[in-house]
């Protein structure tokens, strides 16, 4: 069944009891709300019952209303812009306490994550990283940290990672003009999506190089233009996106890579150390 909501309410407009009609307007003018609305909610705004909510929503050909939220969902998120995030989250949040419902919200991301990523795809993207010549990391505006993050770490187990963020379209291009068959691509794009990721991806795919796509879903711009792709779950509070899931995605990847090189890091870490004690990076700890 098609995703895009806005279609099929269009294509079964003229089959619609007089209640659904009113489902149907409410859902074409507001889907940035109606998506993250519960049936009664929605029932409620648009002066019908919770059942004729959940009945049209079966009669549209969904298993029940929340696989047709999720569908409302999965399109609107990247339509949104950051006006209609607001208010969105001013509806979602109502009375509720702000940091439980936040909480919550990252838990169930991080359930869905464990369910839905591909042991495969996260196999094949852990051997695409050890057999690289060079590590690109791409990752701009809100996943930039992620892709920091990554590179931190993969810098104590590489000698050729280079993360690529916070630059311009053109500057991007510029970083990563040298890619080729030999090297492995890791980009992050969630809603809203990078345009320039998408477009960094593409031209490293087409040089020849391995993408994994770390992003929410493998029908997303970023997942369309990848080798490998993890799904990563998120969501949005207000103007902040949840990065919960891709950083749990990010911190098993440092795992099973750090696995696969444990001699060579831990011979890295004990120079560190060495050196670290010496130059005096960290605080050392005094007995009280």
């Amino acid at each position: 069944m098609s995703h895009d909501i806005l279609s099929i309410l269009q294509e079964r407009e003229t089959s619609f009891s007089k209640g659904q009609k009113r489902i149907a307007q409410y859902i074409r003018e507001n889907y940035d709300k109606a998506a993250f609305m519960t049936a009664n909610r929605l029932g409620k705004t648009v002066g019908v019952s919770e059942s004729t909510v959940v009945r049209f929503a079966v009669d549209l050909g969904f298993d029940g209303y929340p696989s047709m939220q999720k569908a409302m969902q999965e399109m609107v998120l990247n339509r949104l812009t950051s006006v209609q995030r607001i208010e969105v989250a001013s509806n979602r949040i109502g009375d509720q306490d702000v940091v439980s419902m936040v909480l919550h919200s990252d838990m169930e991301k991080l359930r869905q994550t464990e369910e839905v990523l591909d042991r495969g795809e996260f196999r094949a993207a852990v051997d695409a990283i050890i057999r690289a010549k060079r590590v690109y990391i791409l990752g701009v505006r809100s996943v930039g940290p992620l892709a920091n993050f990554l590179g931190y770490y993969l810098n104590y187990m590489f000698n050729n990672v280079h993360v690529v963020t916070g630059f311009s379209t053109g500057e991007m291009f510029e970083k990563i003009v040298s890619v080729n068959a030999e090297d492995t691509v890791i980009a992050f794009s969630f809603p809203r999506y990078s345009a320039s990721t998408t477009k960094g991806a593409q031209y490293c795919r087409s040089a020849g190089a391995t993408v994994i796509g770390i992003t929410d879903t493998k029908l997303s711009p970023l997942g369309s233009n990848s080798d490998h792709v993890l799904v990563a779950k998120s969501d949005m509070v207000s103007l902040v996106d949840s990065l919960v899931a891709p950083l749990s995605i990010v911190n098993a990847l440092i795992v099973a890579v750090a696995s696969k090189r444990e001699k060579e890091l831990s011979q890295t870490f004990a120079n560190l150390e060495r050196i670290w004690d010496e130059y005096d990076v960290y605080e050392k700890q005094t007995e009280r």
